[in-house]
């Protein structure tokens, strides 16, 4: 190890010193300048064979894996209500009684609100008195008219007298029947004093409270049916004859996630309609699923992310989208070799599995091991080290997305 050495020249010397000091310093140096050589000539030796593992590139290599995945389209819809039904007044009249509390389920048939019948009773009331009347006038008017067409009597009777006796049969019968129409009217006026929910379903807030004359224009409540429920949403028109194909194979299951695909708010969602035709303004068509809805997890109005499954890939080859990157000839990757070298590929890709995992549809196999991390250090033989190795475990609920142009 060299020592700092400290001369001070207190006058110049001759030039003999001068060089016999500079021979002591070097001469003291010898040894460390020759060991120094020798160690960059032994890391250059290093360099050029390979063997050391420093100069290799760090890098993370995954194994492709095969599984079975699934297809989905995925799009933003809407929940709508299976059914709403605003309930108006039939008659009008004093509302005695509100019989229902906002947001309440309501069952098909259950009392909401009753309104003050006192007049429409009166008013049935009487026109089953004129029935009773007009049906005693027929009876009087059968009765003339069988004695007058009598054999006996039939005789004595001008024929004139005869035809307006027939006559006032017709009409008193007539007349028996718009009373009893009348009658019928009546008891249906006197049902709709009784407001019944048309629906299952929940009330929403009131219009109206008790105690206010009502007429038919008033509005008591809204009753929506949220079980089972729809959410339409729409999707690019590419998709149209993949999702035909499939729906005529079997049903297809939908499921509605939150706005943040963070989980899934029902699972049980079925497609049922297809809309009739393609939206000229924005190249889309519309679709409808129906929903179970068992724990009313979605709302009428609710904005949510849809996922309708239109098939499955049984054998797909499965690697981190990370591992493709997009060489002059397309889409490539790198596969680590036995030998720890690698190799550019080019391979095509198919749909993504989820938002870290791509399936490849040709160029890769089950097992070869891509460089996931570090591959843009990499030529061709390029010599690797791979400091994180591990095999991708399978997504069970892996959902592969199509993407615009995938077909």
């Amino acid at each position: 190890m060299l020592r700092s050495l400290k001369i001070t020249f207190h006058r110049a010397l001759p030039p003999a010193v001068a060089l016999t000091l500079s021979g002591l310093i070097l001469g003291g140096c010898g040894r460390n300048v020759g060991s120094a050589q020798t160690a960059i000539v032994a890391d250059k030796a290093a360099v050029a064979d390979g063997s050391d593992d420093k100069v290799k590139e760090p890098v993370t290599v995954v194994a492709a894996i095969q599984e079975k995945v699934p297809i989905y389209l995925t799009a933003l819809g809407t929940v709508t209500a299976y059914s709403t039904v605003t309930v108006n007044p039939q008659v009008g009249g004093e509302l005695l009684s509100v019989n229902f509390h906002e947001g309440q389920q309501v069952r098909k048939g259950d009392l909401l609100a009753e309104i003050d019948s006192r007049t429409l009773r009166a008013q049935y009331d009487q026109v089953l008195a004129i029935r009773q009347q007009n049906q005693s006038l027929l009876s009087t008017a059968q009765s003339n008219y069988r004695r007058a067409n009598s054999p006996e009597y039939r005789q004595y009777v001008a024929k004139s007298d005869l035809t307006n006796l027939h006559n006032q049969v017709a009409q008193y019968t007539a007349a028996v029947a718009a009373a009893q129409a009348n009658i019928d009217q009546g008891k249906v006026q006197l049902g709709y004093t009784r407001i019944t929910a048309p629906i299952n379903g929940i009330t929403g807030i009131r219009g109206v409270d008790a105690g206010n004359v009502v007429s038919t224009s008033s509005q008591i409540v809204t009753i929506t049916q949220v079980q089972p429920i729809y959410v339409t949403f729409s999707l690019p028109e590419q998709y149209l004859d993949r999702v035909r194909t499939a729906k005529k194979k079997s049903p297809l299951p939908t499921a509605a996630l939150d706005r943040n695909n963070a989980h899934v708010i029902d699972p049980s969602g079925d497609l049922q309609v297809i809309d009739n035709q393609i939206s000229a303004g924005n190249g889309t068509f519309r679709l409808r699923a129906q929903f179970l809805n068992a724990d009313e997890a979605l709302w009428p109005g609710q904005f949510v992310n849809v996922r309708l499954k239109i098939g499955e890939l049984p054998d797909a080859v499965v690697v981190p989208s990370t591992a493709i990157f997009r060489g002059k000839a397309g889409d490539s990757v790198y596969v680590m070799k036995a030998d720890n070298t690698v190799t550019l590929r080019e391979v095509t890709q198919g749909e993504e599995v989820d938002d870290s995992r791509v399936v490849i549809s040709s160029g890769l196999r089950v097992g070869e091991k891509v460089i996931t991390e570090g591959q843009f250090r990499l030529s061709e033989g390029t010599k690797v080290n791979p400091k994180l190795l591990y095999r991708m475990p399978p997504a069970s609920t892996s959902d592969t997305q199509l993407k615009p142009g995938q077909q």
